[in-house]
């Protein structure tokens, strides 16, 4: 900086004005400068920074070790998420660690690495947001704590299961299966699997019509092996929905096995699946299509506006999935 100064002909500090634009210059003084930076090759150093304004202007992302990992739907809230971060002036790096073991992220908080956290794939009592509250570090959320509070972004559910159900009981589906994520999951209260299963339970039992909920493991051998156990209890089921997209191709080869068309034996629908996935399969799948973007967006822009001390409240933001039809669904056989 101080090489840039010289050559520019003016103050140290009025390169760091302009660098960082916490102070109006003349705009001959701007442009002298970053042609002066230009011809020197120079670049302001993040970490350097960081250490002299105690704020590093890097956000993390924790997306936890969970037993699916990080597939192409969970990759485009990352996505979408470090565009955000870039459009204001910040990094975004990604960060794993257990949801149950939250003294990674106590690390992580203390070394002055970060400036705040985004938390992705919240359970209804989750350790890593009880310690970033008792620690007064600014995090937004990508789903819902238990008691409904703090800065969060997520998925609307209960609409995305109605809206889904609703398309398929207008095709003339009254025996539909739901293949939601493991029971583990559902036992450790993770938000996405226990509001999921509610919203389904809701509307067959308001709609009247035969709803089996099925738990599977993240594989297709799984869901290979749900569909057959499930199919030999109740053959009259017409319909699948599934929040489980990698247990799908499992679906699909037992469909094949048997000798179901589908849609004309079978209509299969994704929920919480991207496009991109649903267009990976043949047939193409119907999905409900995640508002990827959106979330990570909102998400980082929450978490920025926290930082810079322009959020007055703590908005809650609920978005449903979008239907997308594809070739795998149809009218009930």
């Amino acid at each position: 900086m101080l090489d840039v100064a010289k050559k520019a002909n003016v103050s140290l500090s009025t390169v760091s004005y302009a660098i960082s634009g916490t102070r109006p210059i003349s705009e001959e003084t701007r442009k002298r400068i970053f042609k002066a930076m230009e011809e020197l090759n120079y670049r302001p150093h993040p970490l350097a920074r960081g250490l002299a304004s105690k704020h590093s202007r890097i956000l993390a992302i924790l997306f936890p070790a969970i037993e699916r990992g990080l597939g192409l739907t969970e990759l485009e809230f990352v996505a979408n998420a470090a565009e955000a971060a870039s459009k204001s002036g910040y990094h975004l790096v990604l960060w794993s660690a257990e949801t149950n073991d939250p003294e990674e992220l106590r690390q992580l908080t203390q070394q002055g690495l970060v400036d705040g956290v985004i938390l992705m794939e919240i359970h209804k009592n989750d350790r890593r947001v009880n310690l970033l509250r008792d620690l007064d570090f600014p995090f937004s959320m990508i789903g819902r704590y238990d008691d409904d509070s703090g800065e969060y972004v997520d998925i609307d559910f209960q609409q995305t299961i109605n809206e889904i159900m609703t398309y398929l009981l207008g095709l003339g589906h009254k025996d539909i299966a739901f293949f939601n994520q493991s029971q583990s999951s559902f036992e450790a209260g993770y938000g996405p699997v226990v509001r999921t299963k509610a919203a389904f339970e809701d509307f067959v039992r308001k709609s009247g019509i035969n709803g089996y909920t099925v738990f599977c493991r993240p594989s297709p051998q799984s869901g290979y092996e749900k569909i057959n156990t499930l199919m030999e209890k109740h053959p009259d089921i017409t319909a699948v929905v599934s929040m489980n997209e990698r247990a799908i191709p499992g679906i699909m080869r037992a469909a094949a096995e048997h000798g179901w068309k589908i849609p004309g034996d079978l209509s299969l629908a994704a929920i919480v699946s991207s496009v991109k996935m649903a267009e990976m399969m043949v047939p193409r799948l119907t999905t409900m299509d995640p508002p990827s973007a959106e979330l990570g967006r909102m998400a980082t822009e929450l978490l920025i506006k926290s930082l810079e001390g322009n959020c007055d409240e703590s908005p809650h933001i609920l978005i449903p999935c979008h239907l997308v039809v594809g070739e795998s669904t149809g009218p009930a056989a």
